[in-house]
């Protein structure tokens, strides 16, 4: 009995011990509504507490040290506040949360430093842009050059107000999390200012970002996550360098990244696959194919099934591999004036592009009218088109591709398709397009892509 009432009071007091930490307030205006507290981890969010308020707007929330990080305090109306939970008690009074100006932190050293540099720190952001732009005028332009007073009063002021600036972030406590939270937040949130008004910041810039630890808990937790990957790629594809040149970036900090990650698996997979769609997205392919093969080839964690799938398109279906031959053993729909094939090497063209794709697929809706569209252009050109569908059923097969004025082909397997596994389609619709060699030339993203390489390259006689 005596040892159950130890467990019990133990169990009491941990349990205690992790919702230590309050949030609470006066909100006047959200007298009787609901409140919760929400936290980052990673690239998603989840529910920490939930409350109400009294009939006076009053309010108590409480977190975990577990929590430690930034987090959304959400009303009913879904507007957020940010509040950084660093293990002490909060306090806020104002309005509405949707009424920022009237919030005012009452208690919480952290949230009362955060408060204070939200206010500061974008006024010298602007006072910095105005003299930079000021500086661009007195050294650049003979009317103004001469003048070494200004110029030197210039640097003097723009060297004042980042010297003010890191005097802040250097004044408080080193172990909180603030701290660390303010230089980072600036970081992510600077890029598009640096990248329009001082340029001559960028290099510094992309060296902060590889700097950054993405196994770090707190950058975990502290709603930058996605904003931090997106930034930081955003800069290098925005920095006004050329192409090459932005790849060869993009590989230098995709090692920086992998650098940090290999320690923890979780997160590995996390920004690998959240990267890997982002560069596809953004058509910067020889950087999602440099990513791809560095995690497969290179990191020694363990990659989740699904990712790894979807990384080894590139390390088979690279550009300058060959493509596997495709068996046309299914059910073909042949148009009158199309040859039909047994497979792909029967296939007569210069290029063929081979597009896996779908009746159900919303996307191959769009795409492959399209297709059909531009297909007598590029025939022109020496482009044949080989469809395979992925549908199951022959009847919406037939309706979907019966009109096509190219070579199409189905064996009504769906993903369990041979020729959809051979080249490794994880996804519709894929393209590929291939030389008479059955050479990978390209992976269209998109059907336009595909008619701008025809473009330039066949038309234009760019090859």
């Amino acid at each position: 009995m005596k040892n159950n009432l130890l467990a019990l009071s133990i169990s009491i007091l941990c349990s205690a011990g992790l919702f230590a930490q309050t949030i609470s307030g006066q909100l006047s205006l959200l007298a009787n509504q609901s409140i919760r507290l929400e936290g980052f981890n990673g690239l998603k969010t989840y529910p920490i507490s939930k409350s109400s308020l009294d009939g006076k707007g009053n309010f108590q929330l409480n977190y975990s040290l577990s929590d430690k990080g930034v987090a959304y305090l959400i009303s009913a109306d879904d507007k957020p506040l940010f509040v950084i939970l660093s293990g002490e008690d909060i306090e806020i009074v104002g309005e509405a949360l949707s009424y920022t100006e009237t919030i005012k932190v009452k208690k919480g050293a952290e949230n009362l430093a955060f408060e204070q540099y939200a206010e500061e720190h974008p006024k010298r952001e602007q006072a910095l842009s105005a003299w930079a732009f000021l500086e661009k005028i007195y050294s650049g332009d003979s009317l103004f050059s001469v003048q070494t007073v200004p110029s030197k009063a210039i640097q003097q002021e723009r060297k004042r107000i980042q010297e003010e600036d890191a005097l802040f972030i250097n004044s408080l406590p080193k172990e909180s999390y603030v701290r660390w939270f303010l230089p980072t937040r600036t970081l992510v949130s600077s890029v598009s200012t640096i990248a329009q008004y001082r340029a001559e910041e960028i290099p510094a810039t992309i060296e902060a970002f590889r700097k950054l630890d993405y196994a770090d808990q707190r950058l975990y937790k502290s709603g930058l996550f996605k904003d931090a990957i997106e930034s930081h790629f955003w800069l290098l594809e925005n920095s006004g360098l050329p192409l090459d040149s932005v790849f060869a970036e993009m590989h230098v900090s995709i090692d920086a990244m992998m650098d940090f990650l290999i320690r923890d698996e979780k997160k590995l997979n996390e920004v690998t696959d959240y990267l890997f769609d982002l560069l596809e997205r953004h058509s910067l392919f020889q950087a999602s194919e440099y990513l791809a093969l560095k995690v497969l080839n290179e990191v020694s964690c363990t990659i989740d099934n699904d990712l790894a799938n979807q990384l080894e398109t590139y390390r088979a279906m690279k550009k300058g591999n060959i493509a596997p031959d495709l068996l046309f053993s299914g059910e073909n729909i042949v148009p009158a004036n199309t040859k039909a094939f047994k497979k792909l090497s029967e296939v007569q063209s210069q290029y063929t592009l081979v597009v896996f794709g779908a009746s159900w697929c919303p996307k191959c809706n769009e795409e492959l009218p399209e297709i059909a569209k531009l297909y007598p252009n590029w025939k022109t050109q020496g482009v044949e088109v080989v469809f395979v569908s992925l549908d199951e059923e022959p009847v919406e097969y037939k309706k979907f591709a019966s009109s096509f004025p190219f070579f199409s082909t189905c064996d009504f397997k769906k993903w369990e398709s041979e020729m959809a596994t051979s080249y490794y389609v994880f996804g519709t619709p894929t393209m590929y397009l291939l030389n008479n060699k059955r050479e990978i030339l390209l992976r269209p993203n998109s059907v336009k892509q595909m008619d701008s390489w025809v473009d330039w390259y066949l038309v234009q006689g760019n090859l």
